[in-house]
Formats: C-alpha cells, structure tokens, sequence
C-alpha cells in the first residue's frame, strides 16, 4: 500500500482499469502488439486459474477471491434443485457469494466507485455504472438487441453515441468483433464522463473464432490482431488518464475436436428421462434418476439418489473422450465441492468437449436445438457459433427470417447444426501447458512477476489502488 492511501485516506486511490480479455494466452499475445506493449513496459505473469475455468466461475473469483466451492458459481449454469430447471447465463449479481473487491474498497476508501461494462451476473450489482447484454423481450416473442443500464439514462447516451448494443455479433453464427467494439467505446466514454475509481470491462472477441477454429488457425490469429488493434484507442485513453491497466483472462482455448454426448450415454443407460410433446422430446430433470448439465470441457452430473451413483458411474464407464469424474473428495480437493455442484463432476480429456444433447434421434430434437437460444437449452451449445453446414438452404432461411425481422414479424432462424463436428476449440480444464493457460499484464512494472492464482486478482487490484486487502498477495510456486 502507498504510504499516503492509508484507511479512509482522502487522497483518491490509483484509478484502474481492468480489461478481461477472453481467450488470452502467452501464444496469442505474439499476435497483439498493443498489448505486449503494455507487458514489456509494465509486467506480466501467468494467471493459474480455477476448476471449471469458464467465464461465470473465473469473473467470481476474480471479484470475490474465493474458489467455486466458496462462492457458489460452479459454472455458466447449473441446475437449480429448488426450481427443477437447469439455467445458464443468469444475470443476477445475487447469485455470487462473498465479498466484492468494491466492497473491501469501499471499507477503506468511501465513495469508490465502479463501473461494469459487461462482465457477468451485473444486474443487481451495487456498482455505480453498468452495462450489460439485455434483448428486449417482445411479447409477441421476437427478440431484438438491446442492453441494460444503471443508472437508466446511461442506455440512451450511450446509444445515441455508439448505435444499439449488437447483439447478434456478441454470441451466435453472426459473433464478432462489432460487440466488443461496442463495448470499448462504452468503456471509453464511462471513464471520459464519469471517471470511475475502478473500470471492468469484457472483450469476447477471441471466444469465437478460437472455438470455430482452434487457436492455431490463421483466422484466431487474425482475431487476436483486430482485437489488439480495437483495444489500442482504450488503452491510449488509460494511460493519458494516468490509469493502471491490468489485463487478465479467464482460460485459454485448447484445441478439441471430439463431442462426448455424456447425456445419451446416461440415456442409454435408463437414468436420464426425457418427455415428449408435439413430437419433441424434452428433458425431465425432475424424472431422471441422473443427467449432465454440460459447460465445454466439464460437465456436472446430478444424481437424484445415492443409491443411483454406482450405476451412474458404469453408464459412464470407458465413455470415449470422458478423462476422470470427481466424487466428493475430488471435488473438495479442486475448490468445487458446492452445493450447487453434481454429485459427479466430469472432466473431458484435453481435445474433447461435451454436448448437451439428450435425444437418440434428430428427429426428435426439441425446435430450440436449431436456434441461438442459451436460455432453453440444459448446457453449453459451441454449435451456436455455427450455420449448418449441412443445409444447402441455410442462408436462404436466414435470409427469410431476417426479412420476416425487418417487416416486424415473428421469425425463426433455425440455422444452427445437429452435428457439432464443426467446433475446433474448448476449455473448462486446467491447462496443461503455461503457453496456452491464461495471462495477467500490468501496466505498472514489477506489479507482477510469479505466477498469480485467481484467487488473489482481488487483493492485486486493491494493492494497485493503494488500498489494503483482507490478505496478502502470495506468489504461487512453479
């Protein structure tokens, strides 16, 4: 701590922003001058991140310093027991336990302020600014882009400024780069207007392409360069605001070409129930005596009964693909053992990923499977990231779907593939070797030199402040 930021000092604390830039890795920064830049003239060290290693965990760690088992998010989703309902992507700020990093700011310094521009479980938060994804929800329903905002005014300055959020280029076939350029012009206005004491911002960028093709592509590479390239206005406007910049990742993406279907293995098995209507079957959560919520490279396996474990784990015994599955004491020993968690947890082998595909027959696929649609389906779908390859009409029902959007109509666009043979890229596993494992860089040189777990990003962020931490920074071995 500097020597004139003592508790509840009047001097302000060292302003910061913190750009989780997904997908980051030592092999991708070759690809990224900006940022580089900003490691050779500050610092630099590998990020030792948590089990599952997806967004919604790693962002609560890094905000909390807690582990899964700690704070409660145990992946991008998870099966609510109380509700009988498996939900992704929730966007209540309530669903993670422990104390904030604004929190412990908070307690020395009053009056610190935040701003979130997009990362995870936002609403609700008591940050001073937020941002984040919200469609507008017709009730006819269409769904059309839009975003959330606190205060309210926030939405329509920033959208007479930077255009409507853009959604369809944020997840689905259609991501790209415009949301995350979206999302630097909020950030850059936030901190031009408001000048928060603390900036969060996400950049998704490189989760698409790396996913499609795999982190050796030329295309992920290019990827990697445009981002640096639409990052380099935002970081010019840090430095001249006299910020500290950290630039951190979640997890890196490892090549991964084979889909482990864990569902229709239980299926098979007569543990996973499903019920049908209109000729198409649904998952029964309620009825199965077990079945996976899976999240890329882990999957969480609810069993109803103890009784149920034994032949649980010979349903998924020698599944082609599955690496291990932690029972109690494995999960305790990798910081997962919540109880929102399964009562098994599945851990893919390093160039495999789950599905969350249930049916035996396509035929029988419920109408959501062909659609960009996180909410309704029980696990994470890559294939979203795709238009099917194998209709030879896909564009065509794109292009009718989007002239049924124009005209104000409901419309379907029903493009995204059954076959998941596409997806070249995954995570959710510790990574096996530091070049493609998650980067933390620091625009203040020696801030960072040993390697940092994600529990102490908090306790970093409030030492880059000037601010004391409930616990010192400790370098982790190796």
């Amino acid at each position: 701590m500097s020597p004139d930021a003592s508790p509840h000092s009047d001097a302000r604390p060292a302003p910061l922003l913190v750009l989780d830039v997904v997908g980051l890795t030592p092999r991708l920064l070759e690809h990224m001058p900006n940022l580089a830049a900003l490691a050779d003239a500050g610092s630099s060290a590998p990020l030792a991140t948590v089990l599952p290693a997806v967004t919604c965990s790693v962002q609560a760690t890094f905000l909390t310093g807690a582990t899964p088992a700690e704070h409660g998010i145990v992946g991008n989703g998870w099966y609510f027991r109380e509700l009988g309902e498996v939900l992704l992507w929730r966007q209540s700020h309530e669903l993670i336990e422990g104390e904030r990093v604004w929190d412990a700011a908070r307690r020395a310094h009053p009056g610190y302020t935040v701003a979130n521009v997009c990362w995870w479980y936002a609403m609700g938060a008591d940050t001073d600014w937020t941002v984040t994804p919200r469609p507008v929800y017709y009730a006819d329903g269409r769904k059309e882009p839009d975003c959330y905002t606190r205060p309210a005014a926030l939405h329509d300055e920033l959208t007479a400024k930077l255009g409507t959020f853009p959604l369809f280029t944020y997840w689905g076939p259609t991501a790209g780069l415009p949301s995350s350029e979206w999302i630097i012009g909020a950030t850059r206005h936030l901190m031009a207007t408001r000048d928060p004491d603390l900036t969060l911002a996400y950049l998704p960028h490189l989760d698409y392409d790396l996913q499609r093709f795999g982190p050796d592509d030329p295309r992920s590479h290019r990827a990697a360069a445009e981002l640096d390239a639409a990052i380099g206005p935002l970081l010019a406007d840090a430095y001249a605001q006299g910020r500290t910049v950290v630039a951190l990742s979640e997890y890196g993406i490892t090549n991964a070409r084979r889909p482990v279907d864990i569902n229709r293995a239980l299926r098979r098995a007569g543990l996973l129930e499903v019920h049908t209507q209109d000729g198409m079957e649904y998952l029964d959560p309620h009825a199965s005596r077990a079945f996976a919520v899976a999240d890329h490279q882990i999957a969480h396996v609810y069993v109803r009964r103890p009784e149920d474990l034994a032949a649980t784990r010979e349903a998924l015994a020698g599944l082609p693909g599955l690496a291990a599955l932690l029972d109690e004491d494995g999960k305790k020993a990798n910081g997962l053992d919540h109880p929102r968690s399964g009562e098994l947890v599945a851990l893919a082998e390093p160039d495999a990923w789950f599905t969350y595909y249930y049916w035996l027959d396509d035929a029988m696929a419920p109408d959501f499977a062909q659609l960009v649609e996180i909410h309704r389906k029980p696990g994470y779908d890559p294939a979203e990231l795709f238009m099917d390859p194998n209709d030879p009409y896909v564009k065509l029902k794109a292009g009718r779907a989007l002239a049924r959007k124009k005209l104000g109509l409901r419309y379907r666009m029903a493009v995204v593939p059954l076959d998941p043979e596409p997806v070249r890229g995954s995570h959710g596993r510790l990574p096996a070797d530091p070049a493609d494992g998650p980067l933390l860089l620091c625009s203040r040189p020696g801030a960072v030199a040993a390697t940092v777990a994600a529990t102490e990003v908090k306790g970093l962020l409030l030492d880059l402040a000037g601010l004391p931490a409930a616990t010192p920074l400790r370098a982790v071995a190796g």
